[in-house]
Parts: structure tokens; sequence; C-alpha cells
């Protein structure tokens, strides 16, 4: 009998999505023989409004090494959705729907925190759902790293490894506004590889003042420049519950100004945004995506469905969709990242 698996990709997209679906394309062509894979278009959006084509073998070749995703993806998702007559409708109801119009056996879902928030209520109605972790914010509970997150700390890296250039020459403060809106793994790993002097993280209110301080510090030692590598969703202390001052806030600008009131350092700001999720995925991404492809095509042979891909140590595993679903990795206090920045003298901003 025929086996029908379809896939999508949901959010932001990040490198190592084609690598993922390729995985579970080529390792479901092995496991069943007689398998279909359905393609469905542009995330939740074409689960919704019933866009999906069935997919050729051929189409799997030659996208390892590609970015983004060839299913393309988008952020829809939600309770309900107006249409064009201005009515409503349960967009999980449409989902089932096309689900069952496809005669689906199971469906792979590639994305992050919401994508698995919205698997989660599919699992709950009844259909066979499968999860595979991607984000470059590296903040899905449950699994030790995503795909994805490996390549945009390779990128965020670079960008830090080349601002010093500038930041030694004209001695300057240059602030490199990274992504991470609420969990700053990114900003943390880039930062410590890359060479920055002060890392400031979600999880952290920053004091200015203290920030001003290391730098000063730093000027009176006789190193004239500093790199800051600043998480999007870093907030000063008394600022935790702001919300975003408005669709161009950019907390990098907003911590230069503030800072250039406590020293006089010319200071200058980098934001490279989706630069960072954008490119190839790097070696290290497509073997991980591959593997957890991989993985996911054994649960759905072994028909452990609800079920998420997960890395654990060594071992590529996996958790209960619903353990997942709608919770956030944060950088723990005492993670031990933490504890080598404070050791080679990082400042977190902290009092």
């Amino acid at each position: 009998m025929t086996k029908r698996i379809g896939m999508l990709t949901s959010g932001g997209d990040c490198p190592g999505l084609n690598a993922a679906i390729r995985g579970v394309a080529k390792a479901s062509y092995q496991v069943f023989g007689d398998v279909e894979i359905v393609g469905i278009l542009d995330g939740y959006g074409g689960l919704i409004d019933g866009r999906y084509r069935e997919m050729d073998k051929e189409e799997f070749s030659g996208i390892l090494t590609i970015g983004g995703t060839i299913l393309r993806t988008s952020r829809r998702k939600g309770e309900t959705v107006r249409q064009n007559s201005g009515k409503y409708m349960d967009v999980f109801k449409a989902m089932a729907k096309n689900y069952e119009k496809m005669k689906l056996d199971c469906l792979v879902t590639i994305g992050g925190d919401g994508t698995h928030s919205a698997a989660g209520i599919l699992q709950e109605q009844g259909l066979n759902i499968i999860g595979l972790p991607k984000t470059i914010d590296n903040d899905i509970w449950g699994t030790d790293v995503t795909f994805g997150y490996q390549s945009a700390v390779n990128i965020a890296t670079d960008v830090l490894d080349r601002v010093h250039t500038t930041a030694v020459s004209h001695s300057r403060v240059l602030i490199v506004e990274l992504m991470g809106n609420t969990a700053g793994w990114l900003a943390l790993s880039a930062g410590i590889a890359g060479g920055a002097d002060v890392i400031l993280l979600p999880e952290i209110p920053y004091s200015i003042g203290a920030v001003a301080e290391a730098i000063n510090k730093r000027y009176e030692s006789g190193k004239h420049f500093s790199i800051i590598a600043v998480a999007e969703g870093a907030k000063s202390i008394g600022d935790e519950s702001e919300s975003p001052k408005g669709h161009h806030y950019s907390i990098g600008y907003q911590l230069a100004d503030d800072l250039t009131k406590e020293i006089d350092i010319d200071t200058r700001v980098v934001v490279p945004g989706h630069y960072q999720r954008g490119g190839a995925p790097c070696p290290y991404d497509r073997v991980l995506a591959t593997q957890m492809g991989v993985h996911a095509t054994e649960l759905i042979e072994e028909k452990r469905f609800g079920r998420t891909v997960a890395v654990k140590g060594d071992v590529i595993t996996s958790n209960l969709m619903k353990d997942v679903a709608g919770k956030t990795k944060t950088i723990p206090m005492d993670a031990p990242l933490l504890g080598v920045g404070r050791s080679i003298g990082i400042s977190f901003g902290e009092v």
C-alpha cells in the first residue's frame, strides 16, 4: 500500500530546511519503497488553503547545499483567519480537512516554537504529526540544538570578525545587533566566538552604567576599541516589561544613543538582520538536518506520531510534541557558556 507523507516548512527560514526535506524524502524512499511525498506550499497557509502538489523523486536531488526552502514558508497560523467574503473560519478545521483530502498517512511539520504549537493542536485533533526542530535561535525546548543555529552562529561570528578591523582602525565602539528576541543563544555563542567584549542578552537585563564602565576600563588599559554583541530582545534594567517601540525599533541604535551619553568614544551600529538566516547551511547543519530527517522517517515507520525530533548529547531522539509546544528554551543563569564568558572578562551588563 502506498505511503503518503506530507511535508511543510513554517515560520522564518533558516539554513538546513532543504537538507531536512531531503533527509525525510530519501529515507522514506528507502524504508517504504512505494511512497508519495506531498509538498505543502507556504507553510500552514498552504495547508489552510489546500495548496499542495505531489513531488517527483528528482526534486530532492541537489538541494542539500541550498539555503531557504523549496516548499516556501510563511508565518500564517492561528485560531481564525478572515477570508475575502469577510467571514471567519476555524483554520485548524480547514487544515484537518485538507489533510484528509490529501489522504496523508502523516504530516511532517518543520519549524520552530510557533510551528510546534500549531502542530500540537493538529495532533490533538487526530492527525498523525511528526515535528522537526529548526531555528537560528536554538530556543526549542527539549533539544540541545536545532538545525540552522550553527550556520547562523558562523554568519554572526563572521560579522563580528569583520567589524573588528574597523573598530581597531578608528578606535570605535562597534555594536552588532544580532537576532534573538526571547533567547540569546545566538548572541552568546557568536559573541564568544567573535571576541565580543560585551554581550547583552534577553535573559539578563543590562545596566547601561555597567556597559559604559566595561568599555571605559578597556580604554584606560590601552585598548581603544570595543565590540558589543547585543541580541535584538535585550532590554535594560527597568525596561524589562516595555514592548518594542514600533516596527522599526532597534535595540542596537537605542543602546548606542544611551551609551554616547555615558562615554566619549565614537560608537557605530551594525544590524546584519536577515543576512544571519540566509545562504547555504554549514556542514554541521547539513549533517544534523539529514540525521533528523532520517529519524523522522523512523518515527513514521514505527507509527510513533505526535513526537518532535531532538538531539540529546550525541543521540538523535524525540520528545512528545505536547511537551515541546508552547515552551521556550532560554539561557539558564548557570549555563556553562555564561561562566566561560565571565571567566575571560566579558561583560553581560550586570551590576
